[in-house]
């Protein structure tokens, strides 16, 4: 249809109104991030080129500056900012543009483009962590996620249970009746029939051994959460979560987030949903059920949502079912950075094998990517590597699979049921044993340094053993904390003093520089024996 110059004008006046009314103040787009000048808070979605990267909260994720608001470039982003590309503002809610402007980043000439490895899209999660999103995976991409979901359903109900869709996924299917754009995995749940922790998570367990007798790999990372492994048709390997939950006095508490008074019948018996045009099962009241997530805003996308639990819920839920996981992220994060250097034994495992050569096991705590443990490997000796993050010592775990010399273990000392069953297992190991524990002290609080003094005293009971420590004891200017994962310097009358009250004594100890460099970092070396 045709239109006259007066049907022109009106149409470029009212987008010129919206634009007025709803269009940001951007001062400069730049390396260090986006500064706008806006007095009110606004949720905006960042395009490069077409394609969403990020959303933000402009002033809950912005720092105020005298010239505006500084939203800074999220740090995984940062390596791929060189070159160029069109930055478009636009409002989730409606898709207004809000801004549009071509920026050159760096001195690259070529357009940015936000890809892993293998070319595919990448973007950043409301964790601000670089996934494939969906929203860059068309139908036939999909189809093999939601066979993946109706697969681990199914399996959840052969094992005795009453899954449903949770979280993100419930949420899209409710909402949308799709999956959400910005999100990148699926969630399940389920909420036990029983109503004490302890007897959740001795189902939990029986549910990870019924599905791994069923073929599945199962990822735990809680007492009640797991992670179910599907190999999906298009070869990607899919993890589902799968929070498990149950009823207690009246208030639903279920793994992640949720503690609220709660129903049973707004649970049971499940509705369904549609999500990408298949009915999948969702709690009965789905009101109550996203409102108790995500807040009565549930019906409003968005997609830099954070969730914001109570410390009360945290702490009950670390106590009953996560233990503590302070710092896993981090250690994650460091070997997932220094996976290319070289791996050295470390002058604790000289020293051990040179003063102990008829050790029979020796025990590496924070064992990292299992240098030390291959090294009394090869020796002959039998070696057990522990660390809490298993990423660390995932590839060597592989190699030595067939080594009945070699185990690794997860072992968190900020639990203590960690402490105390692996400990105990340690303990029934041939002696002589003797522990090594290398640069790990330094990143745990005082409670984590008595847990490892404890568990090390456990493991040496009724040898002649000892526990050789190294750690950092003075940070110089050559990067040495930085590449050990050390961080910061650990005052040795601390240590000392740890180690008297757990009832140990110290036969060793030196200090000395790293390097001959000026400005060199210095460790600190501990012997110690619990014979007293």
């Amino acid at each position: 249809m045709s239109r006259g110059p007066l049907d022109i004008v009106r149409r470029v006046k009212s987008l010129g109104q919206l634009r007025r009314a709803g269009a940001l103040d951007v001062v400069r787009i730049d390396a260090d991030g986006l500064l706008i000048a806006s007095a009110r808070e606004r949720l905006v979605d960042v395009a490069f080129d077409g394609r969403r990267i990020w959303s933000f909260w402009l002033h809950r994720d912005g720092e105020q500056r005298d010239d505006g608001v500084l939203v800074a470039w999220p740090k995984p982003l940062r390596p791929f900012l060189d070159g160029t590309t069109e930055v478009t503002l636009t409002d989730p809610g409606t898709g207004a543009v809000l801004h549009t402007e071509t920026v050159q980043l760096g001195e690259g000439g070529s357009r940015i483009a936000v890809v892993n490895p293998a070319g595919r899209p990448l973007s950043l999660d409301k964790s601000l962590k670089l996934v494939e999103t969906f929203d860059t995976r068309d139908a036939a991409h999909v189809e093999p996620l939601l066979d993946a979901i109706d697969e681990v359903l199914g399996a959840l109900r052969r094992v005795g249970l009453d899954p449903f869709l949770a979280y993100g996924t419930a949420l899209g299917a409710i909402r949308d009746g799709g999956l959400i754009g910005h999100d990148s995995d699926a969630d399940l749940g389920y909420v036990s029939t029983h109503d004490h922790p302890v007897d959740a998570i001795r189902e939990s367990f029986r549910i990870q051994r019924a599905l791994t007798d069923m073929g599945y790999r199962v990822t735990r990372y809680s007492a009640i959460g797991l992670k179910v492994h599907v190999l999906e048709s298009d070869g990607l390997d899919r993890g589902l979560d799968v929070f498990g939950g149950f009823m207690r006095d009246g208030v639903l508490y279920l793994m992640g987030e949720i503690a609220v008074p709660f129903r049973k019948d707004w649970i049971f018996p499940l509705g369904t949903a549609s999500l990408e045009g298949r009915e999948f099962p969702v709690p009965a009241n789905a009101d109550k059920f996203l409102t108790a997530t995500y807040g009565p805003g549930w019906r409003t996308p968005d997609p830099a949502y954070k969730f914001t639990t109570p410390a009360s819920t945290i702490e009950r839920f670390n106590g009953w079912f996560r233990g503590m996981r302070t710092g896993r992220a981090g250690w994650h994060g460091y070997h997932k950075r220094t996976a290319h250097q070289k791996q050295t034994v470390s002058a604790v495992a000289h020293e051990v094998a040179e003063r102990h050569p008829d050790l029979a096991t020796y025990v590496d705590i924070g064992c990292g990517r299992g240098a030390d443990v291959a090294f009394f490997a090869d020796r002959g000796t039998r070696a057990i590597g522990l660390d809490f993050q298993p990423f660390a010592y995932e590839a060597e775990a592989q190699r030595r699979a067939d080594d009945p010399l070699v185990s690794f273990q997860l072992f968190n000392l900020l639990e203590l049921r960690h402490v105390l069953a692996v400990s105990a297992w340690v303990a029934r190991t041939p002696a002589p044993r003797a522990v090594g524990c290398v640069h790990v002290i330094e990143r745990l609080g005082r409670r984590g340094r008595l847990n490892m003094l404890r568990s090390a005293r456990m493991m040496l009971a009724g040898t002649t053993g000892t526990l050789h420590l190294q750690f950092l004891s003075d940070k110089g200017r050559d990067g040495y904390a930085r590449r050990t994962g050390a961080r910061k310097p650990l005052d040795p009358a601390i240590v000392a003093a740890e180690v008297a009250e757990s009832g140990g004594r110290i036969l060793e100890q030196v200090r000395e520089p790293v390097s001959t460099d000026a400005g060199s970092s210095q460790v600190c070396r501990m012997i110690i024996d619990f014979d007293a």
